[in-house]
């Protein structure tokens, strides 16, 4: 069964909608709406989350929660599968505008999706009793749905056009990235050498979770020669360990990019895929993820082919004029 999660957010994370940097149109929207459904004596409206993992996407659920001053329950959609536990989790609240949380949402199953718009619209679930055969209809307290979704293709249209607020989270400004960066800083005590915090943005892919998890990989360096500050050293000795580039790829992403700078043209999905022994899903969806992200290669037909920044990255061509205009 779903958790009740605490009242407020972990503090590492901003105690306030005012103190989340970024986003900022998203969280304009999100004050509007919270506005209006105190002025209205309402509850919010159905909210759904979208974008790629790491942006934050739970942490803005919990603090519209916080800020409505409302119960808050969390669920993943590969648990909320079954008849019994999303019917448990639609009727686990007791009070009106209680906030429900899906995370994941794109992975409950059809017959669940249908459940659940059907609640969003009517406040009821049924309920089957194998016993005698029948259907019992049980109403729901009025509660707000909030969900987060990396692949919204996969939500039922119906569901889709039931979520009355849809939010699309964009990848972080480097700029952004460090401020973030300051405020965990702040938060945890640390001491960290100024010089540290761009390269850690600029290796993070716009990508709040992946600067945090990089800057504490620094800090296991530094702890782990008994210091207190994070250095240039210490955050170059972490890239070195972890075997990240000067754009922050692993080793598979930089092997991929190898290959295609050997190859005399573009090459194939399921070659690449042989070569790197992986899965063409895994290529795809994951190694090609942030190569796409930085415009370092294009997915044609035919195959997979550098880009001109691509090239320039792997060293086949110099950094000149037109390169820069790429």
């Amino acid at each position: 069964m779903p958790e009740k999660n605490p009242p407020n957010p972990p503090p590492s994370t901003p105690p306030t909608l005012n103190h989340v940097i970024g986003q900022r149109q998203v969280i304009d929207r999100l004050k509007v709406a919270l506005d209006a459904s105190f002025a209205d004596d309402q509850p919010f409206p159905h909210m759904l989350l979208l974008g790629p993992p790491g942006l934050g996407k739970t942490t803005l659920a919990q603090l519209v929660a916080k800020e409505l001053a409302s119960e808050f329950y969390e669920g993943l959609g590969q648990t909320l599968s079954t008849p019994a536990m999303l019917n448990g989790f639609l009727l686990r609240p007791q009070k009106d505008k209680a906030v429900l949380f899906i995370d994941e949402i794109h992975e409950l199953p059809t017959g669940a999706q249908t459940a659940i718009y059907r609640a969003m619209e009517e406040r009821t679930v049924f309920l089957t009793s194998l016993q005698s055969d029948s259907v019992m209809k049980i109403e729901t307290v009025r509660f707000t749905l909030m969900a987060a979704t990396t692949d919204p293709q996969c939500l039922l249209s119906p569901l889709r056009d039931r979520f009355k607020l849809v939010c699309q989270i964009q990848p972080y400004a480097e700029d952004e990235l460090v401020a973030i960066l300051r405020q965990r800083i702040r938060q945890l005590g640390w001491a960290v050498d100024e010089a540290c915090l761009v390269p850690i943005a600029q290796r993070s892919f716009g990508t709040p979770r992946l600067a945090l998890r990089l800057l504490e990989s620094a800090h296991r360096t530094a702890r782990s020669e008994g210091l207190k500050l994070i250095s240039q050293d210490h955050l170059d000795r972490t890239l070195q360990l972890e075997d990240l580039d000067a754009l922050g790829l692993g080793l598979d992403e930089q092997k991929y990019l190898r290959i295609l700078a050997d190859a005399s043209g573009p090459v194939r999905l399921g070659v690449l895929a042989s070569k790197l022994k992986v899965s063409d899903r895994t290529v795809s969806q994951v190694i090609e993820e942030r190569l796409v992200y930085l415009d370092l290669i294009e997915r044609r037909p035919q195959g997979r082919l550098l880009t001109e920044k691509g090239l320039a990255h792997v060293g086949k061509v110099k950094v000149g004029a037109e390169v820069n205009r790429a």
